[in-house]
């Protein structure tokens, strides 16, 4: 035996028992024990790619950079570092302020394909810490170049507040939040942060809505001249790269195709700038959805109550804490949040969207009204009446409630979901057929293709003796939506009617398959005992 190869053999063992435990407590969700296994594991064995892979992402859900980083150097040295890896290493050599080593990143990530988008950003911010200005180019006819412009105008003005010039960040700041169809409270802040850390006090207020709780502890702050503190500090070089990822992971985390990579871009993002609220917020709203509940709460737990952005850590602690079921705790911040001066309507859906989770519908109803109090009379989003309606529908006040849907169908006479939800809401207690069944066709002609619209067109058909007429739009309700179990029993009990019993009997335990509550009871019987009136679908 050669000299060293029992101790390379017992190194090898012991990598693969560590890896084999953290494998399993991967599987059973113990993040903490995965992660300090899958550490001993490539510590006992750096040969093992396949530990550095595993090693390298779940470094980055759980946010631990020095075995990141570990891993990342053996899967670039074996050729099989992930696309991200690049923008890993390119984290670190900012961190270390290498700018050379950055400016070979950044070659490397426009060669690699998949970031080069990025990369005029990012040559940009490694200037900016040379000590140089060099303006991000976007122009001309480049493939990437309505990407580079999305982010464009957002890093040209941090980096001109970097430089301490307020005068050439002004008109990117406003063309950065023109940009945005959803106005980001937290890039709001941001700006406004860097503002007053330039002594611009009158343009950082100009940004912050009064009368809005999200941005009343900061307006306090300005006006008893406390100013932004850490948050109003210029940005370097390599928290503005984490910035560009965190942006960028929350834009394309859309489904849980690309969840775990947003995950793992803001979580580079958050290495790159530790001390940044918007790769928290992020990455809580990213790994709460992921179902990592605890690292979520983690995140959000890291943005302090009281400091420049507390608000907006405790409204996405509230989706954390309803993902991980802690319907309690998530519903108690909600009120808290949705009390404060100046609440804005979103706090209150959120409260109002726990409230109606929890079966509280009379208090989610107060919720969105609520809600609609924040708007003008003749202004308020037809949503938030539909919200209030169903909220009063679902808690038996059919009277209260089909008021409130009538006035969002007058408000938004060609929306599909209002005239589904008024229609259906008349045939279910087969009230107004006539009226509900003209909603639910006119519904269906605006959005042929919705399985929940054609199931309520479907049953409607039922429940007025049209059977030959429900039974197909019924089979295209349940073609467009096999998983759900109204749809599928509303399909078997037209068809046990229409004489076509096995496929009755089939479509009951499709629907039994995923049903809730009194339904399975009531499935159970109906596929033993086929279809009475009083096992109807409700």
């Amino acid at each position: 035996m050669l000299p060293g190869a029992a101790g390379a053999s017992v190194d090898r063992a012991s990598a693969l028992h560590a890896y084999a435990r953290a494998r399993l407590a991967d599987g059973d969700g113990a993040a903490a024990l995965a992660l300090k296994n899958y550490r001993q594991a490539l510590a006992a064995d750096l040969d093992q790619l396949e530990i550095a892979r595993r090693s390298y992402v779940h470094a980055l859900v759980s946010g631990d950079m020095a075995l990141a980083m570990r891993s990342a150097t053996l899967l670039d040295r074996e050729g099989a570092l992930p696309r991200d890896g690049t923008l890993l290493l390119l984290s670190d050599a900012l961190n270390r302020r290498d700018w050379q080593a950055a400016h070979g990143f950044a070659d490397r990530i426009a060669t690699e394909g998949n970031f080069a988008f990025l990369v005029p950003i990012l040559r940009s911010w490694i200037a900016l810490g040379e000590g140089r200005v060099a303006a991000v180019d976007a122009a001309g006819t480049d493939r990437f170049a309505s990407l580079v412009r999305r982010y464009l105008d957002e890093h040209a003005a941090m980096q001109a507040l970097a430089r301490g010039d307020v005068k050439a960040a002004e008109p990117a700041v406003h063309r950065a939040l023109a940009l945005r169809t959803v106005d980001l409270a937290e890039l709001r802040l941001s700006f406004a942060a860097q503002l007053a850390g330039r002594g611009a006090k009158t343009q950082a207020l100009a940004l912050l809505p009064p009368n809005q709780a999200n941005y009343a502890l900061a307006r306090d702050r300005l006006n008893k001249g406390k100013g932004a503190g850490a948050a109003g500090k210029p940005l370097t070089p390599s928290q503005g790269f984490g910035r560009l990822l965190t942006r960028l992971a929350t834009d394309i985390s859309t489904d849980e195709a690309t969840r775990m990579l947003g995950i793992r871009l803001a979580r580079i993002g958050s290495f790159a700038n530790p001390s940044g609220a918007d790769s928290r917020i992020a990455l809580a709203k990213l790994l709460g959805e992921a179902g990592y509940s605890h690292s979520a709460a983690a995140e959000a737990d890291k943005i302090p109550v009281n400091s420049w952005f507390g608000t907006l850590g405790r409204a996405i602690l509230v989706d954390v804490l309803a993902r991980s079921d802690d319907r309690a705790g998530a519903v108690s911040l909600a009120r808290s949040l949705a009390a404060a001066p100046g609440a804005e309507a979103e706090r209150h859906v959120r409260l109002g969207t726990l409230l109606a989770d929890s079966k509280d519908f009379s208090g989610a109803a107060k919720a969105f009204r609520d809600a609609q109090a924040r708007y003008a009379p003749d202004a308020i989003p037809w949503a938030l009446l539909l919200f209030e309606g169903s909220a009063l529908e679902q808690g038996g006040r059919w009277a209260d409630a089909r008021g409130v849907l009538e006035r969002a169908a007058s408000m938004a006479p060609d929306e599909p979901l209002v005239l589904n939800y008024l229609g259906y809401a008349q045939i279910e207690p087969r009230q107004n057929i006539d009226a509900a069944l003209a909603l639910l066709k006119r519904a269906s002609a605006l959005k042929p293709q919705d399985a929940s619209i054609l199931d309520s067109l479907g049953w409607a058909h039922f429940v007025t003796g049209n059977v030959k007429e429900a039974v197909p739009v019924l089979e295209r309700a349940a073609a467009g939506a096999p998983d759900d179990a109204t749809i599928n029993e509303h399909l078997g009990d037209a068809l046990w009617t229409a004489g076509r019993r096995f496929e009755a009997r089939y479509a009951w335990n499709a629907a039994a398959v995923f049903a809730e509550g009194e339904a399975v009871a009531r499935l159970a019987l109906k596929a033993k005992e086929g279809w009475k009136p009083e096992y109807a679908a409700r």
